[in-house]
């Protein structure tokens, strides 16, 4: 698109600067081109992919079964440990819109290695 107005700008400059406006397109184009692929290549995280590792905060008390707060939504959450109205908690899995999460200090304190997605360990 760049190309084809430095182009057309091109008829109405005279000799020396319509050839610095062509040639100046051409590397806008290919600069263009360059990030669009790179635009395109790149996979948005939606869904569940995108919760987990997230931090959300305990809306009612997760004994284990409770409600938390990610990103201005309610969730039904699962919290194995327990953990009380206000604490942040970290998602670690979800399963039948039900988000299994875990208490943030806890989560610090083990090793960080990924779980899959949707698994329970």
């Amino acid at each position: 698109m760049v190309l084809t107005a430095c182009l057309i700008a091109s008829f109405f400059v005279p000799y020396p600067w319509n050839i610095v406006l062509v040639i100046s397109g051409l590397v806008l184009e290919t600069g263009e081109v360059i990030w669009g692929r790179r635009l395109a290549r790149a996979r948005a995280k939606t869904g569940v992919e995108a919760m987990i590792g997230r931090r959300a905060t305990v809306v009612d008390p997760c004994r284990p079964d409770g409600k938390v707060r990610l990103r201005g939504e309610l969730w039904n959450a699962t919290c194995a440990d327990g953990a009380d109205p206000g604490e942040t908690v970290i998602v670690i899995a979800e399963d039948a819109l039900t988000l299994q999460v875990e208490r943030a200090d806890r989560s610090s304190q083990r090793d960080d290695a990924p779980r899959p997605s949707g698994e329970f360990s």
